[in-house]
């Protein structure tokens, strides 16, 4: 069959219509999957009568009201198509810049939210950039949609992109493309004997290309271990016999664990080369099975030397806790030297561990001239125990001649800030690198951090250690590098209230020779926004507010009594009758992360209809400085809270908030402390919604991926941590949970779950729910059975945006 083709193709926004015929299908606005449920003037009147028996369920399919009012009713047609309209803005996720005899070229990789598929959809956008007086991006009229792409990584040269389409079923191949500037060049089928699916989820993935651009690395699944098979007659059978004609079926095998939540189903990342002309595959060998790899690169080339593939690797050979943003798991940079297989003849090569002094790395970057490695590291949350913690920069000198040593001497490029002076760098937090992350001089890296609660880009000097920051120093929005052209840098910047931009920075140096970089927007060619969206966005502002911390005590660190931050979005409009919009309280999960001030289609959603945001990175937020994240271990269901409540009385102070209108929203550490706050402060809160919430760590514990973090948020440190907990951990999991406040509840609550998780099990969310039906507080469930801990398939987070909204406007009375 003949592949068909366009060189570009247009990607539209899916506008999802209504089938009155179709009862089963309207039934998912309100419980798992989605549909848009339209005006209901549009509703045939035998469809409204049977919206108003179907919306009125709860989650067990029981009735829980008589009916839904007109007005209700008429809601949910009207918030379903605001909605979709913020759920399909595009995300900007990568780019890449290339020069050549016809100028500098830039790609950038886009995604959307395709809710009928309940996938992402995704898709290039190229641009030719002209610098003769101003840097000008001339962008191709359509993106080209990457149908079926779980990957796309250009050659450094940008002469050659690969394509990756992993398989959507068990018994499909891997599909790896090499395509040139106009047509396919090589398609390559995989087979399962070789190996799975890539790993292309950002922590495993590592898709590296050699310098000459044949060969590529990467990490995919190794192939399970053979499972027995079984007769009619009963008898062991090897599997691949040659009996097919008889009746058998396959055993289950040795069970092998896995990295826990959003892993499922993966249990041994391995490290591949591809041969992008011919397509053979080889498995590297020397790699023990206990050791989990991930984020490949190759090694300098050098004329005469051993070329060594350099990968981070997490051990697994104990137990395999959840690894998806738990940075507390021990893992070193690896080397593994690399050669034809028609030279090795099957040989293995030794593995080099090149960080045995440091207990965490990953990320690794070789400098521009090859002489150091870098990479980042963890240590300070392997050390202490908390899930994520401020990072470390280091070094180690790469051998000219590719012989590795015994030992290396890891070299401290920057390290922990523990307490930052005001307006200075906090430390590194979730750290992005660049696949070539250097400027034109080689010794400067470009990066992005968060930096209390903005993302910002940094600059690193190697050889001085000087940090400074790239991004403007004025700008309270969050800013991440995409890419570098020379010393020029493409970036995106966005705002709570402001679409993601495309900014192009400018190298110039001032009259001593520092250098700073000038901003100027590129023209957008991409976020054609609904009038309705542009219009909700326009009367929308944000400020970031210093909240001090109540009832300092001696006992603090000197970074713990400092103010955190909360993020308040508001509309500019002027209320009737001096009122204030009601406000959502949003709260983040962790505790160690950070909500950042970059746009978030959810957020800017229910700011557009009417809400006030108080958004709180509270103490343990990162970004902050060391001392303050690690305040919080030991605290949790006291200080957080403490610090939540000091957020919303501040701004309670300050007249931005109607104290009689006010709302909880949070997910994972986030819902902790939503059910937290309506048992400790049940007269606070009109409304809440919880995702995936955490309501008992004593239940919690035995059935977690991460049941290590219950004794490190518990007691403040690991050493209480075992798989089997005793009468006093269990009584303490529990005075410090939000489910040992239940009798005081009475705040109507909505409930998010998803049937996959495993950070935070289902049951967790059903003993609270049950607990408070039986109190006879109100209470709305929505499960989702085929979402994990992140609720955050496209389907699913479209349903529970419009059901928070709804449930917050029924006692907001919006």
């Amino acid at each position: 069959m003949a592949r068909i083709y366009t060189l570009s193709a247009l990607t539209c926004s899916t506008n999802l219509g209504f089938f009155p015929s179709s009862h089963l299908h309207l039934r998912r606005l309100l419980f798992p999957t989605t549909l848009t449920l339209p005006h209901s003037k549009t509703l045939s009147s035998s469809s409204k009568a049977w919206i108003r028996g179907v919306v009125a369920m709860d989650s067990s399919g029981t009735d829980s009201a008589k009916g839904l009012d007109s007005t209700t009713e008429e809601e949910y047609g009207t918030q379903s198509k605001l909605l979709q309209d913020f759920m399909t803005i595009p995300t900007i996720d990568k780019a890449w810049i290339f020069n050549s005899d016809s100028g500098t070229q830039a790609m950038v990789a886009m995604s959307q939210a395709n809710l009928l598929a309940n996938k992402r959809r995704k898709f290039m956008l190229s641009a030719h950039i002209s610098k003769e007086e101003s840097s000008n991006f001339h962008w191709a009229p359509f993106p080209v949609e990457m149908t079926g792409a779980s990957a796309f990584v250009p050659s450094p040269s940008g002469l050659k992109l690969l394509v990756i389409r992993n398989p959507e079923n068990d018994d499909s191949p891997t599909k790896f493309e090499i395509w040139s500037s106009s047509q396919l060049v090589k398609e390559f089928h995989i087979p399962l004997k070789v190996h799975g699916s890539v790993y292309v989820d950002g922590w495993f993935e590592g898709i590296s290309w050699n310098s000459d651009e044949t060969r590529v690395a990467y990490v995919a699944e190794e192939p399970s271990f053979p499972k027995p098979t079984f007769d009619h007659l009963g008898y062991y059978k090897k599997e691949n016999s040659l009996d097919k004609d008889i009746g058998s079926w396959k055993g289950q095998g040795d069970w092998e664990e896995e990295w826990g939540e959003a892993y499922a189903g993966k249990k041994q990342p391995s490290l591949f080369v591809i041969n992008v002309d011919s397509g053979e595959v080889k498995h590297i060998k020397g790699v023990p099975r206990s050791i989990s790899v991930g984020q490949v690169v190759w090694s300098p080339n050098s004329k005469g030397s051993a070329q060594y593939l350099v990968f981070a690797g997490w051990l697994g050979d104990k137990r395999k806790l959840g690894l998806r943003h738990c940075y507390n798991r021990p893992c070193a940079i690896y080397a593994i030297r690399f050669t034809e297989p028609k030279d090795d003849a099957n040989e293995s090569f030794p593995i080099h561990n090149l960080t045995k002094s440091i207990s965490s790395g990953f990320s690794p970057r070789f400098s521009k001239d090859g002489k150091f490695l870098l990479f980042l590291s963890a240590k300070a949350a392997v050390d202490s125990g908390a899930h994520c913690s401020t990072e470390s920069l280091h070094k180690i000198s790469w051998p000219s001649d590719g012989k590795l040593p015994e030992s290396t001497n890891v070299v401290d490029v920057i390290e922990v800030v523990n307490c930052p002076d005001d307006g200075c760098f906090p430390g590194l937090y979730f750290t992005g690198l660049l696949s070539d992350p250097w400027l034109s001089d080689g010794q400067t890296l470009m990066l992005s951090s968060y930096w209390r609660s903005c993302r910002v880009i940094l600059s690193l000097n190697l050889i001085s250690g000087e940090v400074s920051r790239v991004s403007p120093n004025d700008s309270d929005f969050s800013w991440s590098v995409l890419a570098l052209d020379g010393d020029n840098v493409v970036a995106v910047s966005s705002s709570p209230v402001s679409v993601p931009e495309i900014k192009y920075g400018k190298k110039v140096l001032d009259p001593s020779g520092k250098p700073s970089w000038h901003w100027s927007s590129i023209q957008k060619p991409i976020f054609k926004c609904s009038e309705k969206v542009t219009s909700g966005l326009s009367s929308l502002q944000f400020k970031i507010l210093n909240v001090p911390v109540s009832n300092v005590s001696e006992c603090l660190t000197e970074g713990a009594k400092r103010p955190f931050e909360a993020i308040y979005v508001s509309s500019t409009k002027t209320k009737e009758n001096g009122k204030r919009d009601p406000l959502a309280v949003v709260l983040h999960g962790g505790p160690h992360t950070v909500a950042p001030s970059s746009f978030s289609k959810q957020l800017a959603y229910l700011s557009s209809i009417g809400y006030s945001l108080l958004i709180v990175n509270y103490r343990g937020s990162l970004g902050f400085g060391e001392d303050a994240l690690q305040s919080i271990p030991g605290k949790i269901g006291s200080q957080d809270v403490n610090d939540v409540l000091s957020a919303v009385d501040h701004a309670v102070e300050m007249g931005l908030a109607d104290p009689s209108r006010i709302t909880v929203l949070g997910g994972s550490h986030g819902g902790f402390l939503t059910t937290h706050l309506i048992g400790q402060a049940p007269d606070k809160f009109v409304a809440a919604a919880a995702r995936n919430p955490v309501c008992n760590i004593a239940s919690m514990v035995g059935i977690t991926d991460i049941p290590d973090w219950c004794f490190f948020e518990a007691y403040g440190e690991q050493t209480h941590y075992t798989e089997a907990p005793s009468p006093e951990d269990m009584s303490l999991f529990h005075q410090i949970s939000p489910i040992s406040h239940i009798s005081k509840v009475k705040t109507p609550t909505l409930f998010l779950l998803g049937t996959m998780d495993l950070r935070v099990p289902i049951s967790n969310g059903f003993q609270y729910v049950r607990a408070l039906k039986e109190k006879g507080a109100e209470v709305k469930v929505l499960v989702f059975p085929n979402d994990n801990h992140s609720l955050d398939r496209p389907q699913t987070d479209y349903e529970s945006f419009l059901n928070i909204a709804v449930w917050f406007n029924k006692y907001c009375k919006l």
